[in-house]
């Protein structure tokens, strides 16, 4: 199915990606009138933060900034959300861009209230994504408490079985669809704002530091999710092994980042991550053990380094600068860190309950490059051409960033596609 639903040239902007990034740029274009259209790739809103336990500068959980940019969204009729969608293909010049759009079915309607009807009569169980697959979920799922649009999905693994029936049947507002076809959608845009954001590097192709072979070995975004009240333990950070809570803690700064076998750039938000993780630790468990395994503890500016310094005061936790070689299964479901010791040049081992991998940031567009003409660096990220212009990247499509700092980008990046649109 085709719909045509071109807007003005030079009055609409594309925006691609809904995360903090996407929703800033588009939220800020559309508020000084101008039309805009968000697409993402997801059946939500919200990106990487929604994902989080809590974000800086205030330490906020991700209900604060995104229930008031979602509400911002609801109030402005100038927004066209799309979910479930993917931008194939854009052509044209600053001023007159053809884009083409495709909108994979979720197979719920808008009449959905998110009563839950339907995942209470769906049998099958697929892992949460969400979760990075730390839980099951049902095959007919609302991504997560305050998702937006607030709207069930059907997972495609339950479409032609009997639990798609059941859920339809289950229905009592008719807003399962069960023959909703995927769409291409054509518009006609002005200017088009890439914030297609990023993924975490994938930390099994890092072999000596043991991701999904040595138990109790996790990633730093799977400890954000442990940590969420809204994740797979409710808040409480426990070994994965067991659910035991750990006694002790290794954080193992730079896995895969500043590396010229993986990424040879720093992601900037890791050491700021584990050492905000080091604090759900100590929260929970005042008697556990920390022990944060760096090269350089990069806290850029005055605000994070006075966070820098309040950890590093911190009585449980002990700094250990030396580039970790191993981590390696131990008995009973522990961990040993094998590192250099950069300040003795000894060789240090340490068994711990628990092993946290700060993984860097690759840019989304460095997994699958964008139907666009675009520039990118040797790593991925897309460069802004801005005397061409028409084209912009936000956020950390552009480069590494934390959630304040692709905020402002993105403003400017809004006002950048405006700039397009007044001067053609």
């Amino acid at each position: 199915m085709t719909e045509n639903k071109g807007a003005p040239a030079n009055g609409s902007i594309l925006v691609v990606g809904g995360g903090i990034s996407g929703l800033t740029t588009a939220l800020e274009a559309a508020e000084v009138g101008y039309e805009v259209f968000l697409v993402e790739k997801n059946p939500y809103l919200g990106g990487r933060v929604a994902q989080l336990n809590q974000y800086f500068p205030k330490l906020c959980p991700p209900t604060c900034g995104l229930e008031i940019n979602f509400r911002r969204l609801k109030d402005n009729p100038r927004i066209k959300v799309l979910t479930l969608a993917e931008v194939t293909k854009v052509s044209g010049k600053p001023g007159s861009y053809d884009v083409s759009i495709r909108i994979n079915p979720r197979y719920v309607n808008e009449k959905c209230t998110a009563c839950g009807d339907c995942a209470a009569a769906c049998q099958t169980e697929i892992d949460s994504a969400f979760d990075f697959g730390m839980k099951k979920i049902k095959g007919a799922y609302l991504p997560f408490d305050m998702a937006f649009p607030a709207r069930y999905v059907l997972a495609p693994e339950i479409i032609g079985t009997p639990d798609a029936s059941r859920c339809k049947e289950a229905c009592r507002y008719d807003a399962i669809d069960l023959d909703m076809p995927p769409k291409t959608m054509d518009l006609k845009v002005g200017a088009v704002v890439f914030a297609t954001g990023w993924q975490p590097y994938d930390a099994k192709k890092i072999d000596n530091l043991g991701f999904g072979r040595v138990p109790n070995t996790i990633t730093n975004m799977m400890m954000e999710r442990l940590a969420a009240p809204n994740g797979p333990t409710q808040g409480r950070i426990l070994r994965p092994s067991d659910q035991k809570p750990p006694a002790s803690v290794a954080f193992v700064q730079c896995a895969g980042s500043r590396d010229e076998n993986h990424l040879p750039y720093c992601s900037y938000i890791c050491c700021m991550a584990s050492l905000k993780q080091a604090l759900y630790v100590r929260a929970q468990y005042p008697d556990t053990a920390i022990t944060i395994f760096y090269i350089d503890i990069r806290s850029p500016g005055d605000r994070y380094e006075k966070f820098y310094q309040q950890v590093k005061g911190d009585g449980k936790v002990t700094f250990v600068k030396g580039k970790v070689a191993a981590v390696q299964e131990a008995p009973n479901g522990q961990v040993t860190v094998t590192a250099e010791n950069a300040v003795t040049g000894e060789k240090t081992s340490q068994t711990v309950d628990l092993v946290v991998l700060a993984t860097g940031m690759q840019p989304s567009a460095a997994v699958a490059k964008l139907p666009a003409d675009l520039k990118y660096t040797e790593d991925g990220f897309i460069i802004n051409d801005f005397q061409a212009g028409g084209i912009f990247a936000a956020g950390c499509a552009n480069k590494p960033a934390d959630v304040i700092s692709s905020n402002q980008n993105a403003t400017g990046m809004a006002l950048k596609a405006i700039q397009t649109l007044a001067t053609r």
